[in-house]
C-alpha cells in the first residue's frame, strides 16, 4: 500500500493575487514534525500564537493555482472561509484526532462525557468550526 502524501483541494472562494487573478485549486502535502515544531521559534508566533497557523499552512500548501511561491503573505491574504477550509483539510489529512472529554456543566455541576463531532485539532492548526 502506498501512502498518499499530497491532497488536492479547491478553495470555496479562492485566492486573488496581486494581478487580480483568481486561484482556487491547489495541493497540500502531509505535515512533518518540523512543520509544526520549527515555526514555534518564529518571532511572529511568539508575539501572536495564532500566527502559527499561517506559517504551518505556508509550509504544507505546495501549490495554489499558478502562484509560484506559497509564503506567509499568500496565506495571510486568503479569505477567512478559505483559511478555515485549509485548516479543516490539514486536520483531516493529518488524521488529528481527539478523544472524548469529560466536562462539567457550569450551571448544574453535572459531569458528562462529550465525544467530538469532528476530528480534533493540531496545536498548530486549531479547528475553526
Amino acid at each position: 500500500m502506498m501512502l498518499q502524501t499530497e491532497h488536492d483541494f479547491t478553495l470555496p472562494l479562492g485566492y486573488i493575487d496581486k494581478e487580480g487573478r483568481l486561484h482556487k485549486s491547489g495541493i497540500m502535502r502531509l505535515a512533518t514534525a518540523a512543520d509544526e515544531i520549527l515555526p514555534q521559534r518564529d518571532e511572529r508566533v511568539r508575539n501572536n500564537p495564532a500566527y502559527l497557523t499561517v506559517i504551518v499552512l505556508s509550509r504544507v500548501v505546495v501549490r495554489l493555482g499558478d502562484v509560484e511561491h506559497i509564503n506567509t503573505g499568500t496565506i495571510e491574504n486568503l479569505f477567512a472561509a478559505d483559511l478555515e477550509h485549509l485548516q479543516e483539510l490539514y486536520n483531516t489529512i493529518n488524521q488529528v484526532a481527539v478523544d472524548a472529554m469529560d466536562i462539567v456543566c457550569p450551571r448544574c455541576a453535572e459531569r458528562m462525557e462529550v465525544a467530538p463531532g469532528r476530528r480534533g485539532e493540531s496545536l498548530a492548526i486549531p479547528s475553526t468550526g
